[in-house]
């Protein structure tokens, strides 16, 4: 298949992403891009430096064909979210060239991971898909959301990161038995999934638009991105220590899905609501949300992505 073009491009760079390693990557980005005019008719590069950066700069791409996020999944949350602020007829197409330690988004894409030549290739080979998108209250999120315990794991390996020689699974697991091992048990909730009331004490409380979170845990093995539906991993019993250990070890390979303490859903629409006086630890695609209620619905379709041609769905 002979390379597309991508059309005005915009690269939204996290250069800090991977430990540091992104800077080489914005350099090999830049130097290609600049070299192989055919590739785009037009390529900027824009430096996330603080907070909120990658938002901003992606909400204001009108006359861009193309935006292609260098970095991990929070720099993709970022930037998803800058562009839902267009208008469906404005909005670019997403790329990504994943830097990061978990990149569970490339995995759902069968994109390279830390690996920017390859990663650009199959941008320049690959294909323009629609994917679904998750929206919990007034934010986006393309792979993961997970409450309580969940998200404890996933806050606590996000924030080990920058600091770590561990990176993806590997400090996931690390974070996963410092948190269950401190006796976390879990905050009670009540929901309402597709207007059916469940209860229950979380332990895993996750809701997928792609398989994975943490760096490759198959939290719910069969979601796709672009299905319309959302996919639901939650316990529903009240689990100790040891058996709370037993399942995080499962998660990892997927083979939860056959416990009786799991439950495993597709949905649409989730309503939850945490009854504890304090409240629970929440993440989207890593970035930290507090609230006491969240609503969360799929946004069909919502978003062009380019994925290589051989994507696993």
């Amino acid at each position: 298949m002979s390379p597309q073009t991508l059309g005005r491009t915009l690269i939204i760079a996290n250069p800090a992403a991977y430990s540091g390693k992104g800077e080489n990557a914005v350099l090999f980005a830049t130097r290609y891009f600049s070299s192989f005019y055919s590739t785009a008719s037009s390529c900027e590069v824009r430096l996330i430096e603080g907070p909120d950066d990658a938002q901003r700069m992606a909400s204001d791409t009108h006359g861009y064909q193309s935006v292609i996020a260098l970095g991990g999944d929070r720099t993709i949350h970022e930037i998803v979210n800058g562009l839902m602020r267009l208008d469906e007829q404005n909005r670019p197409r997403l790329g990504i060239i994943p830097m990061g330690s978990s990149n569970d988004f490339a995995r759902t894409l069968g994109m390279p991971r830390n690996d920017p030549a390859n990663a650009i290739s199959e941008l320049l080979h690959g294909e323009e898909r629609r994917i679904d998108l998750g929206r919990v209250n007034d934010v986006y999120f393309v792979q993961t959301l997970s409450f309580g315990i969940d998200a404890a794991i996933a806050i606590d390996s996000t924030d080990r990161a920058s600091k770590n020689k561990q990176a993806g699974s590997h400090l996931f697991v690390t974070s996963g038995i410092k948190i269950i091992v401190s006796g976390l048990r879990g905050w009670p909730y009540q929901a309402v999934v597709d207007g059916e009331i469940i209860e229950g004490m979380d332990f895993a409380f996750a809701v997928q638009n792609g398989p994975t979170y943490g760096g490759g845990f198959r939290i719910c093995p069969d979601a796709v991105p672009n299905d319309g539906q959302l996919d639901l991993c939650l316990t529903v019993d009240d689990l100790s220590v040891p058996q709370s250990l037993k399942l995080f070890g499962l998660i990892r390979t997927g083979k939860h899905t056959k416990s009786s303490s799991i439950a495993m859903r597709r949905m649409r629409e989730l309503t939850v609501r945490f009854q504890s006086d304090d409240v629970p630890p929440c993440q989207a695609d890593g970035e930290k949300l507090v609230a006491r209620e969240y609503h969360i619905c799929v946004v069909p379709l919502a978003l062009r992505v380019v994925t290589p041609a051989n994507c696993p769905w």
